[in-house]
């Protein structure tokens, strides 16, 4: 009991110097935005094996975004995004937001059904082979052209690839 009237004694006194006794108050940050096509920028296409790649995106606007989903994918048949031949993409795995900051990195793995033989290779299914100098990545609005990091074409067998959600890169 003495230890409640000491309490309620040192609060009268703080109420009347007129001191404030300061709070905690939980501020919520402000919300991330959606990252804009014009932020993001092609940061390679990295041979994966003979039937991948691992293609990189970097956010170079001013400040953290965040990037959903998965990839839309074209071949650009001469090198220009406006001639690409669009491919379907078989999604793999759930897409979960990625937060990046400025100047931080993304990636998708993207493979595919790959030509086989030498120079003039051929397609087990019988399909026309395709290949293409580079590619042509679409996320959050950008279409952002990439060439193999080992200066070879992309060569595939049919119109489909499959794509993994974007991802933090390491």
């Amino acid at each position: 009991m003495a230890r409640i009237v000491r309490r309620a004694a040192a609060l009268v006194t703080v109420a009347l110097l007129g001191m404030t006794v300061p709070a905690t108050v939980a501020t919520a940050a402000a919300p991330v935005p959606a990252c804009r096509g014009g932020q993001l920028a092609a940061g390679g296409a990295e041979r994966v094996g003979a039937d991948a790649f691992r293609v990189t995106v970097v956010n170079e606007g001013p400040g953290p975004c965040v990037l959903r989903g998965h990839p839309t994918v074209a071949l650009a048949g001469q090198g220009a995004p406006s001639r690409a031949k669009s491919l379907s993409v078989t999604r793999q795995g759930p897409a979960r937001p990625v937060q990046l900051a400025a100047g931080a990195a993304a990636q998708t793995r993207i493979s595919f059904v790959p030509v086989l033989g030498e120079a003039d290779g051929y397609c087990a299914s019988g399909a026309e082979p395709f290949a293409a100098p580079s590619k042509v990545i679409g996320a959050a609005g950008a279409r952002l052209q990439l060439a193999p990091d080992d200066g070879g074409n992309f060569a595939l067998c049919g119109t489909t690839v499959r794509a993994t959600a974007f991802r933090p890169a390491p």
